[in-house]
């Protein structure tokens, strides 16, 4: 099994089939497209797939050190991720394929007009452990 994560995107992708922003969603649209989230989410669950997921609030802060005894600086001249990262799901599945199936499927969630949504979703394998080096 490997695992994987799916990004889905406030913006920074290319855009969606259904490019209606959620904060023009009706009541009814924002609750069918979580209950498919949730349902999905289950669906995988029983098939032993699924491994976490959460959905994220724009607010956030980008934070580094600027050295020992100095105050941490934060944000900068660069895109936030509080822009650009609305959730995640992590998914372990058997096969690349299989996980492309798996983020082609979350794709098709419902938006705007009870239509798909059908938006990008970033897919990205976790790094495995580097080989150990020996002499």
């Amino acid at each position: 099994m490997a695992k994987y994560l799916l990004l889905k995107h406030y913006r920074g992708a290319p855009a969606s089939v259904n490019d209606v922003k959620m904060d023009q969603w009706t009541p009814a649209e924002l609750t069918a497209h979580v209950q498919y989230m949730e349902d999905f989410a289950a669906r995988l669950e029983t098939t032993g797939e699924y491994v976490d997921s959460q959905a994220l609030s724009p607010q956030g802060t980008f934070v580094r050190s600027d050295g020992a005894g100095r105050p941490p600086v934060t944000d900068g001249p660069f895109a936030e991720t509080k822009d650009l990262i609305a959730g995640w799901m992590v998914i372990d599945v058997e096969t690349y394929e299989r996980a492309l199936e798996v983020a082609a499927e979350l794709s098709a969630a419902p938006g705007a007009g009870g239509k798909p949504v059908q938006e990008w979703l970033e897919l990205r394998p976790f790094l495995t452990a580097a080989p150990a080096v020996t002499e």
